[in-house]
């Protein structure tokens, strides 16, 4: 087991890695639409598919990976593709966001899980790095510490989707909307990194 101030180290990694309070003008992007208790159910389902994503890649990652003979930048490759997608709809689409209040209460949290939590949230980035941090100890207590980061970290998550309607009010509708816009600009931004960012791990010739 680790001392204390290397989890701490491994601790802000991980919030800089995830930055959820940089994703709150995309969190207001995709719930501009939504009711107050649809907003509070995204914000739920998303800190604790945070939690059950980075638990699962640091219990199980690497075999999960190794077993669909998936790379971490094959991951990257394909969460930045779908961001890309998600980014042309918020840039030109009929409406930057989908109009969830026509969704049934099935397809509402699917917003949560993608692009929210994985790739934005917990994406390829956290969840190599929670692997790698995984193999330095081989102990129950190694492992009960790592957990409790990102239960810390999950917690975050879920405050950064509270405030967000917050900020959503102060912004007003016009406001909003040109968040939206610019936030599709940025995703793409983001989204062509993840796509380079996965083509040069595949192929070190381009780099």
């Amino acid at each position: 087991m680790l001392d204390f101030t290397e989890y701490t180290k491994i601790f802000i990694s991980l919030f800089a890695i995830i930055d959820p309070f940089g994703i709150i003008p995309i969190i207001i992007a995709f719930t501009a639409d939504m009711t107050a208790q649809k907003r509070e159910r995204v914000g739920r389902i998303a800190s604790l598919a945070v939690l059950f994503i980075l638990l699962a890649a640091l219990l199980l990652g690497e075999a999960i990976l190794e077993f669909f003979g998936i790379s971490i930048h094959s991951f990257r490759t394909a969460g930045g593709i779908l961001l890309l997608l998600m980014s042309i709809n918020m840039l030109i689409g009929d409406k930057a966001h989908p109009a969830t209040d026509d969704l049934d209460s099935d397809a509402t949290p699917s917003i949560a899980i993608v692009p929210l939590s994985t790739p934005l949230l917990a994406g390829p980035g956290a969840i190599s790095t929670v692997i790698l941090h995984a193999h330095r100890g081989d102990t129950v207590g190694h492992y009960g510490a790592m957990a409790l980061v990102l239960v810390l970290l999950s917690l975050i998550v879920w405050i950064t989707f509270l405030i967000a309607p917050w900020v959503s009010r102060r912004l007003g509708k016009i406001g909003s909307n040109i968040v939206t816009r610019m936030m599709g600009l940025l995703l793409a931004a983001i989204a062509v990194e993840f796509i380079a960012g996965g083509l040069r791990g595949l192929f070190p010739a381009l780099g």
